[in-house]
């Protein structure tokens, strides 16, 4: 099985607790009230098959974004989508930008596809420039990019997306944007590719309500796009019924929670700012992230020295391109990070 932040169940089997979890890039303020509510009520239709369309939930997500219904597909997760994305596709070679998120060469690797690597540089903090269009040839048929990337928390520029729509239109590839954390921006709209959607049906975004709600545990994630061949495809690619009926409630709930939306982004501006200057003071390398998470460079060993005092961070060793000295953590509270900084000052002296 492949590491992913969040694994708190080791951690009890391990020291007998449950550890203040700063691996997983989850909202700091928890499943909202109304969203936890509707799942449970959602328990008293259970004896029943859920809708294999998602047909209310697509109907306020369509609603929330101002676009058609048929350019919305629910899933078990951004994850799930993914899969079902490299399966309708089959892509020969693939283009990524890492390091990023290693599931999506988990999902090519299905398929048997080539992948290719554009590395990152380190000297540039792993900012994504205009280089990169040169990478995008005519063998390439899909290129996925994560933004604001997973492990970085930095965000593709608006102006380079665009470059980057139409060189991929001009090679015949198709671009899938991973935007799980974009609605923890400042100003996620100047990033959303939402409106580029009728225009350029090359295009597919990946969203869940797994990081923003804090609602891992339900699963649900949706595509956009405005190729709803592609999107038939990808409804095929995979089990009849991969929304269950709690997590379908729960997602119509969290698309009304505007107010706790705001809460969140307030917060992790607050305190990412705050975060950003601490880890510096320690003498530690921090990459500026825009998102609800942030990269730093450390000592080995770190992880460990952290999860004896009960904090779990998640070593970034397994990401490509990054080594056992970088480290992510998310943004929690503040009383939280206080924790945290507290440790991380005990063990670097």
């Amino acid at each position: 099985m492949r590491i992913h932040g969040g694994d708190w169940n080791s951690h009890i089997e391990q020291f007998g607790e449950i550890p203040l979890d700063f691996s997983a890039n989850l909202s700091p303020l928890g499943i909202p009230q109304a969203v936890r509510e509707a799942a449970v009520h959602a328990l008293a239709h259970a004896e029943h098959y859920p809708d294999p369309y998602c047909r209310t939930l697509r109907s306020a997500i369509s609603t929330s974004l101002g676009i058609p219904l048929s350019y919305c597909l629910c899933g078990n997760g951004a994850a799930d989508l993914l899969f079902r994305m490299v399966l309708a596709v089959k892509p020969q070679t693939a283009l990524l930008a890492v390091p990023t998120f290693s599931e999506y060469e988990a999902a090519l690797k299905t398929v048997n596809c080539s992948i290719r690597r554009y590395h990152l540089s380190e000297s540039e903090e792993f900012t994504l420039t205009d280089r990169f269009l040169g990478a995008v040839t005519p063998d390439i048929d899909l290129v996925i990019l994560c933004s604001p990337n997973n492990p970085t928390g930095l965000t593709v520029s608006p102006a380079l997306l665009q470059k980057i729509i139409l060189r991929c239109e001009e090679n015949g590839a198709l671009l899938a944007v991973d935007s799980c954390f974009e609605d923890f921006l400042d100003n996620p709209e100047a990033h959303s590719l939402i409106p580029n959607l009728t225009e350029h049906p090359n295009v597919l975004v990946i969203k869940a309500f797994t990081k923003l709600y804090a609602m891992p545990g339900l699963r649900l994630g949706y595509a956009l796009s405005s190729n709803t061949a592609l999107l038939e495809r990808m409804r095929d690619m995979g089990q009849p019924w991969p929304v269950s009926s709690l997590a379908q409630e729960a997602g119509i709930a969290a698309v009304g929670e505007t107010a706790y939306v705001q809460s969140v982004r307030s917060l992790i501006r607050i305190q990412r700012k705050r975060m950003i200057g601490e880890l510096r003071a320690l003498g530690l390398r921090v990459i500026p992230a825009e998102a609800n998470f942030l990269l730093f460079q450390g000592k080995s060993g770190l992880k460990q020295e952290l999860q004896r005092q009960g904090i779990l961070i998640r070593c970034c060793a397994d990401y490509v391109g990054l080594d056992e000295t970088w480290y992510r953590i998310a943004i929690r509270t503040e009383s939280e990070n206080t924790r945290l900084l507290a440790a991380l000052k005990k063990v670097i002296g």
